[in-house]
């Protein structure tokens, strides 16, 4: 084993112990981020099928919406990850500063906003919806939106962490604010029956208070990152450019690509309540199979952000290949396990019998597609866009998003009847094309030919 390792997980620029001191955190981390959302999402099913589908709904307008500032807070775990491959201490501290600055505003425009305009927004988006759906959806959007900055912080502070190979604090961080919400939930909606309501206010204590902890660790417990108060206040223009080439294609692509699963989600509105509980289900279920997957697509972040920032282009090769047969083999490995224990997880969520078979179903044919096909589709472009190559891999994701997941999904959900089942099968479908061009592009050069530092 561990002659396997050093051949395979090991270089010139890290081994593989330092890898698996980065990906063990970000690991657990993933795991209790999934499986908390996992009873969160089954303790508000508890409060009934209108409750779980209005809160899907608006999770998916919230995913679209706070992807943008993860994707900033991602540009700035890549340039602080190449400066400290490049071992400059200092640029280091400057470029986390910006990210925490720049991540904030952004956040706080954006719950601003939405507060704002959240009626005709959700007319526009689910007016289909049945009345009681759509109450529940406006209670939970306002009280999202409210805590967008605190989450912000959090994502932007783990960020720069993750950037310098600080996984343990970023673990730490995040387990603060994700128990904290679990806690919360079993108070307000479980104990005291609040429903959406509880579920609001839950997340917005829990986000507050990681954001506050990770100020306070940022500034009084940090002895890698050196920053001070009056950094988050100063705007380095150069810095923020840098930051920005990586973030701003990638937000992009976030809103492009959330947005196609945004109106995705408004055609499974029109297929029924039990068709979005359905969905909600089913993608709280395959997610707990991504979960080691998912942490390998953060690490690669890091890992090969610091190779390029050294200027070893092998390693980062060598990294890449590595980390995509171990996300296969990570996706088969947990697929194995989650499938037998379909019933017992599914009974979490009360849901509805008619839906069970559509369920199972469903969770089948995704375990077996993700296996060879969800790894070069999100851990390759993680890398890529590590190495400074934000706009390709921005562009691609954006074009076959909308090719395939959005209009093939309508096609083949709605046109031809399909359903729920078509809607999956056209996203499984959009996997291999987007994964087989990002492969294509890993045998050239350009993908590391950007000067980001």
């Amino acid at each position: 084993m561990n002659g396997w390792l050093e051949k395979y997980f090991s270089g010139e620029s890290m081994d593989y112990r330092q890898i698996f001191a980065l990906f063990l955190p970000i690991l657990v981390d993933q795991a209790f981020i999934i499986g908390l959302n996992l009873v969160n999402t089954a303790m508000i099913s508890s409060s009934g099928v209108a409750a779980i589908s209005a809160v899907n709904m608006v999770d998916a307008l919230n995913i679209f919406l706070i992807n943008v500032f993860v994707a900033v807070a991602t540009g700035g775990t890549v340039v602080v990850a190449q400066y400290k491959g490049s071992k400059n201490d200092l640029m280091v501290s400057r470029a986390s500063a910006a990210t925490v600055a720049s991540v904030g505003m952004i956040a706080f425009g954006i719950g601003l906003l939405l507060v704002a305009l959240h009626a005709p927004l959700l007319n526009l988006l689910f007016g289909t919806a049945s009345p009681e759906v759509l109450d529940n959806a406006r209670t939970y959007l306002i009280g999202s939106s409210v805590s967008y900055l605190g989450i912000a912080v959090v994502q932007a502070v783990c960020g720069a962490l993750r950037g310098v190979g600080r996984t343990r604090a970023s673990l730490a961080l995040s387990l603060i604010t994700n128990l904290l919400y679990v806690a919360l939930n079993i108070v307000f909606v479980q104990l005291m029956d609040m429903g959406v309501l509880g579920l609001s206010i839950a997340v917005n204590i829990a986000r507050y208070v990681g954001a506050a902890c990770a100020l306070y660790y940022l500034f009084k417990l940090d002895a890698a990152l050196h920053l001070r108060i009056r950094d988050l206040f100063h705007f380095p223009i150069a810095m923020l450019k840098k930051i920005m080439f990586i973030g701003l294609p990638f937000a992009a692509e976030q809103m492009f690509f959330n947005g196609g699963k945004l109106l995705t989600q408004v055609f499974i509105v029109s297929l029924g309540t039990y068709a979005i509980a359905t969905n909600a289900i089913g993608g709280s279920l395959a997610g707990v199979i991504q979960i080691p997957a998912a942490a390998l697509s953060l690490t690669i972040v890091t890992v090969v952000g610091q190779c390029i920032g050294s200027g070893n282009i092998a390693d980062a090769r060598k990294f890449i290949r590595s980390f995509l047969w171990l996300g296969s083999g990570c996706l088969l490995l947990t697929g194995l396990i989650v499938l037998p224990l379909f019933g017992p997880l599914v009974s979490l969520f009360n849901p509805p019998p008619e839906i069970v078979d559509d369920l199972f179903l469903i969770l089948l044919i995704n375990t077996i597609m993700q296996v060879p096909l969800w790894a070069s589709s999100f851990i390759l472009p993680s890398a890529l866009r590590a190495a400074g190559d934000s706009r390709f891999t921005s562009v691609t994701s954006m074009l076959t998003m909308w090719l395939f997941r959005v209009v093939l999904g309508y096609l083949m959900g709605i046109t031809f009847g399909m359903g729920i089942l078509g809607v999956w099968l056209a996203m499984n479908c959009e996997w291999g094309v987007r994964g087989a061009i990002f492969l294509w592009r890993l045998r050239g050069k350009k993908w590391y030919a950007h000067k980001l530092i």
